[in-house]
């Protein structure tokens, strides 16, 4: 065989003494072949050097193999290792990520037109904000979507969550148990569903407290606006005894102020609360109480429930909802009035 010319699929079935659909099937996901000639078509193909070609496997499919993931500029900390296991879990499902990069919400037009141009099989939205007017031209091109860590209401696009609500209520009734008074909100980016979403179940547990108009300060959710969010607050104003925080590295950010320049000792005279459970909370300078997400659950959830909409595009939409794992460390203490 000529060694510049390429390996077709009825080259291995030649000289494997099959049928080209059967080498087909071979490599087509959960197509039925016996044992006997799988191994023969495989041995075969390894000899030739044959490989797959995807764009004759998309014509034979009517899919891509791609998942769109769209991902915030303005996204979590946690969000590498969220990449990573969809990443992960869709390649053990013969698919392949497509990353699109949301700077702002009206750069969302613009990322959808070049997903309807790749024909994408579905989407994973992580950190971007969907409107009923999105998830509508979805529908319109019949390409599912699945909604990560957040809820359109009045639409019915799939969706897995972990319960914020739940969640920041553990956090809030543990410093209320500490006698707090004195609260502040960090709230993350007004742009942010999650952010928002957060924001509200705070004002909620804590009014549930008794504890009424209560500051809200708003960061990125990085580490540097939780720093100069708290010094800004304290250039004018006496300390709280306790700051509740969209996440955790606004949360680290807070602590290191605090310690670093405004003398504040972490928990005695400030109790700092978090929220996502990302590696650095663990750290023995910080072990933030926070509340872990499942992330491996959630990613996985997410990646089946999209293949299910993708196989069975009629199947009705999905909504699932874990509550994430309540972490005391070391940052929550009793309420010091002399702050």
């Amino acid at each position: 065989m000529d060694k510049k010319k390429r390996v077709t699929s009825y080259d291995v079935a030649k000289a494997a003494g099959v049928s080209q659909s059967a080498v087909s099937r071979v490599f087509l996901k959960g197509r039925s072949v016996s044992k006997k000639t799988r191994e023969k078509v495989l041995t075969t193909a390894n000899e030739l050097g044959y490989k797959p070609n995807a764009i004759a496997r998309m014509l034979i499919t009517k899919r891509s193999g791609m998942v769109a993931v769209i991902l915030s500029s303005r996204a979590n900390i946690n969000y590498p290792e969220v990449l990573s296991l969809l990443n992960k879990r869709l390649a053990e499902c013969n698919e392949r990520v497509l990353l699109f990069n949301l700077d702002d919400s009206e750069g969302l037009d613009e990322i959808l037109e070049q997903i309807w141009t790749f024909q994408v099989d579905g989407v994973i939205a992580l950190a971007a904000h969907f409107d009923n007017e999105s998830i509508e031209k979805f529908k319109d091109h019949n390409i599912p979507v699945v909604l990560y860590n957040r809820v359109v209401l009045g639409q019915t696009a799939s969706s897995v969550c972990v319960n914020h609500e739940q969640g920041i209520f553990q956090l809030v009734t543990l410093l209320d148990k500490q006698a707090h008074k004195d609260y502040l909100v960090l709230a993350g980016p007004t742009e942010s569903d999650v952010a928002n979403e957060r924001l509200e179940c705070a004002i909620k547990a804590l009014s549930a407290k008794g504890h009424k108009d209560v500051p809200i300060l708003y960061g990125d959710y990085s580490y540097d606006s939780g720093k100069q969010a708290f010094h800004q607050w304290m250039k004018d104003n006496k300390a709280p005894t306790a700051v509740v925080c969209s996440n955790d590295p606004m949360a680290i950010g807070v602590i290191d102020e605090a310690r670093r320049n405004w003398g504040l000792r972490v928990p005695e005279d400030l109790s700092v609360v978090g929220f996502d459970g990302v590696s650095a909370v663990a750290w023995h300078s910080y072990q933030l109480t926070t509340v872990k997400q499942p992330l491996e659950l959630m990613t996985k959830a997410a990646v089946d429930i999209l293949l299910e909409q993708i196989e069975t595009p009629d199947n009705p939409a999905q909504l699932r909802v874990w509550s994430g794992s309540l972490i005391e460390g070391n940052t929550v203490g009793p309420a010091n009035p002399k702050t």
